[in-house]
């Protein structure tokens, strides 16, 4: 700044009267952009003088706008003085999940229209993302972000979560329909395998002593088993009885894919250690359901943000070409990965729930201005790192909305 404009600019500051009118003057210049002069006017009569100050040109937008405000009298005060943040909300990994799950279409594939029960079903999916919790801690929980704000569910207590739940079930069918039409065709390869879980009540009727998979003893279970298409990306669930045996469930499977699919020529491929319907009750049917549905949602982030991420990201390549039944190998890339735990652009590396909870520190900021309690408050997003601006980018997401 030249010192003419420091003059200025002091002058103007400590209220100096001063007999010159002074102002930005913004001059077109034919295919460039206009000419920014800093110019003062001074009336003769009736002839209106003017003496150019200083060519503004290559200045940053934020000084010229900052000195235009100076000009025009406006008082300059520090941040932190003019305005108080209230409350910072974490935001970031909401609109990482909401934002795939729009780009999915999964809401619409939920129900093509929007109601109550699909924005407590899609909050419910997301929060399995962001704070995998119980159906209670659910509704505490994300008031802690900006979820049921942008959902619009604040008030939603457990129980109309239980019947959003009952909801969903009634259409998990048709969910399923749409999401095989989508990814299979005759001919396609289906994985499928079964896994447990067990259960530390017991109230539920599907809860029964079984083989547990994962080798816990003492506790009864229940048996689920998932499709997926050739990808690994989740089709279809089922849930059955802790007793039930892993070959009564293969039939199952067939059964489901000819007739509720429509599919008559497909390869379903099942763990080796599987040899070759019952009606179901009780809301557990619908909670794995909804992980299924999350975990859908979280496949296709991972593929998205694999740079960022531990995860092989040669790792669907290689399957083209290994032995299917050898066990999978690390590519090079991975282990340089590992090894360094910097991304080849020099970005440290992140398993998917650090790199989520990384996203949650861009907050959104209730402010408001400390000379004036009767303005209304305003919105403003915490600024994001450049790690945080590319895991939006990976996704599509960037800039991010939810000011």
């Amino acid at each position: 700044m030249y010192p003419c404009i420091d003059k200025i600019i002091l002058d103007i500051a400590n209220n100096i009267a001063i007999t010159i009118t002074m102002y930005i003057d913004k001059v077109p210049n034919r295919n460039s952009r206009p000419t920014l002069l800093l110019r003062k006017a001074r009336r003769e009569g009736k002839i209106i003088k003017k003496t150019t100050l200083d060519n503004l040109t290559n200045w940053p937008p934020q000084k010229v706008e900052l000195l235009r405000r100076v000009l025009r009298g406006g008082t300059l005060v520090p941040v932190g003085e003019a305005f108080a943040t209230e409350r910072s909300i974490p935001h970031g990994h909401v609109e990482a999940v909401l934002g795939t799950i729009r780009k999915l279409g999964l809401d619409k594939l939920i129900s093509s229209k929007r109601c109550r029960e699909r924005d407590l079903t899609v909050a419910m999916v997301a929060e399995q993302l962001i704070h995998p919790c119980s159906k209670l801690a659910t509704t505490r929980l994300w008031h802690t972000t900006t979820l049921a704000q942008e959902l619009k569910v604040e008030d939603a207590d457990e129980d109309e979560l239980y019947e959003a739940m009952d909801w969903l079930l009634r259409r998990q069918g048709r969910i399923e329909k749409k999401l095989a039409k989508r990814h299979l065709c005759d001919g396609s390869l289906v994985l499928y395998d079964l896994t447990s879980s067990y259960y530390e009540g017991r109230t539920c009727p599907l809860v029964r002593f079984g083989h547990d998979h994962d080798g816990k003893k003492g506790t009864p279970i229940i048996v689920y088993g998932v499709l997926t298409d050739e990808d690994g990306r989740p089709i279809a669930v089922e849930v059955y009885p802790g007793d039930t045996g892993d070959p009564t469930t293969v039939s199952d499977r067939v059964k489901k894919l000819r007739r509720r699919f429509g599919l008559s020529r497909v390869v379903l491929v099942r763990d080796r250690g599987m040899p070759t319907q019952l009606q179901m009750d009780d809301c557990v049917r619908a909670h794995v359901f909804i992980y299924m549905l999350s975990y859908y949602v979280e496949w296709h982030m991972r593929k998205a943000l694999a740079p960022l991420l531990f995860d092989d990201e040669e790792l669907d390549e290689q399957r083209k070409k290994r032995d299917p039944v050898a066990p999978a190998r690390q590519s090079a890339s991975a282990k340089r990965k590992k090894t360094s735990r910097r991304t080849p652009t020099g970005f440290p590396v992140h398993s998917f729930e650090t790199l989520m909870e990384e996203l949650g520190t861009i907050c959104r900021n209730r402010c408001r201005i400390k000379s004036d309690p009767s303005c209304p408050t305003f919105r403003q997003l915490t600024e994001p790192t450049p790690l945080q601006v590319r895991a939006l980018q990976l996704l599509g997401l960037y800039p991010v909305s939810g000011n």
